[in-house]
């Protein structure tokens, strides 16, 4: 959540971010400090009765023990008065505030300075590449003809069981996803990160405090009776546990990782582009997410985004890395870079990891906050990135490593999975 401070001393530049995101309301802006020009005005107002209430008390005490009974009842009176008044006051500061929240949840994250101008995928950045384009034998497949041929994953029983997009994963399929699992857990705690293993449903709090309510309220799973939602990814639960905790300077950068399955409905998702593993509504992920100090946050962004090439180096995959266009960002993010892998057989690219700084857009809503060395409150910054997502990697590690003799894995998984080859 943007700071209204922000908004009112930055105004024509905060309009100027929000079109670089492509945001269509930027009267939006004006009608939130209007707002709280008139939450400002009450509450003055307030504090000014609530004053005259003090005094006027004071004074009956006064004259109560001087015997002056009847002035002492003028004063009552007029105190009737007064909190009558202020009653009013507060349930219309009540409403003010509410509107002004509102209206302020609406407003996305404004874009950093490096993030460029356009509205589709095809203005993204690429920044850099790496790894090769393997060239495949003539009898190579898309990974679900080779999920077929090796017997690795379900789709028909989970669609009997749930529903489209909630695959079994099954003998060598589920070693293979657990081998790559324990890989990407082990990587990222040798590099600091804290594993943990966090709940997978968060309360309505939690979903607000990370911005996926209300931005993405329909993308997600809600039980409604207990009201609690599924979590889309383990960034939701973990960031959350520093909600409304104040830390030491000492404290930061706090490093955190986990294995979590995600649930996302993806409304509206079908055709070739989401065949096989390409999309799911229950698909498992590991995560990388730091809080740091707000000067810092840039540097640990370019930290995160060398890390988790690294990871897609050893992999052996090809990959390539974009820094996303306002219009094909996210709400609360300030710069993401996504990583993409080269699916051979299916000659396209797919994305495996986003890796974003939020800046305080998230923090200010958790109100997750430090002390500086001069005792100075500030909000700290929040970043994520997925440390990878599965479902692609493993397509993409089956379709770039496909023989005839069966499906070559990289070398650091061999350990994990026991074994060279699937066949």
């Amino acid at each position: 959540m943007l700071q209204v401070n922000v908004l009112r001393q930055r105004t024509d530049w905060v309009k100027e971010r929000l079109g670089v995101k492509n945001f269509k309301q930027p009267e939006l802006v004006d009608s939130i400090i209007a707002l709280d020009d008139e939450r400002k005005k009450l509450q003055a107002d307030y504090d000014t009765t609530q004053s005259r209430i003090n005094s006027a008390s004071k004074e009956i005490g006064k004259l109560m023990g001087q015997g002056k009974k009847e002035e002492a009842e003028e004063q009552k009176q007029q105190v009737t008065g007064f909190k009558i008044r202020i009653a009013g006051l507060s349930e219309q500061m009540t409403e003010v505030e509410k509107e002004l929240h509102d209206k302020l949840v609406q407003l996305p994250n404004l874009p950093a300075e490096l993030v460029p101008p356009g509205k589709t995928p095809d203005d993204n950045e690429i920044v850099r590449e790496g790894g090769t384009i393997p060239q495949l034998y003539d009898g190579a497949v898309p990974h679900w003809d080779l999920i077929t041929k090796y017997n690795l994953v379900d789709f028909e029983t989970g669609s009997k069981v749930t529903g489209r997009g909630f695959p079994f994963y099954k003998g060598k399929g589920a070693k293979l996803q657990r081998a790559m699992i324990q890989y990407f857990l082990d990587y990222n705690t040798a590099a600091g990160y804290t594993e943990y293993i966090p709940p997978f449903m968060v309360n309505e709090a939690s979903a607000y405090g990370t911005g996926q309510l209300p931005d993405k309220e329909g993308q997600m799973y809600h039980v409604t009776e207990d009201g609690f939602y599924l979590i889309p990814t383990s960034e939701v639960p973990l960031t959350n546990i520093y909600r409304e905790e104040i830390l030491k300077e000492t404290d930061l950068p706090i490093k955190m990782t986990a294995y979590s399955p995600c649930f996302r409905r993806e409304a509206g998702s079908f055709g070739k582009d989401v065949r096989g593993l390409n999309r799911l509504h229950q698909f498992e992920k590991v995560e990388v997410l730091q809080i740091t100090h707000p000067d810092k946050s840039y540097d640990v962004l370019d930290e995160m985004v060398q890390h988790i090439e690294k990871l897609v180096q050893n992999l052996e995959l090809p990959y390539r890395i974009l820094r996303l266009c306002g219009g094909d960002m996210g709400f609360t993010s300030a710069l993401t870079y996504d990583f993409e892998v080269y699916s051979a057989a299916q000659q396209r690219w797919l994305e495996v990891s986003s890796v974003s700084n939020m800046e305080s857009y998230q923090t200010n809503r958790l109100k997750c906050r430090f002390k500086d060395a001069n005792g100075k409150m500030q909000l700290t910054h929040s970043l994520n990135g997925s440390s990878l997502a599965l479902p692609r990697i493993f397509a993409s590690l089956l379709e770039n490593n496909q023989t005839a003799d069966g499906i070559k894995l990289p070398q650091v998984l061999h350990k994990y999975f026991g074994a060279e080859i699937i066949n």
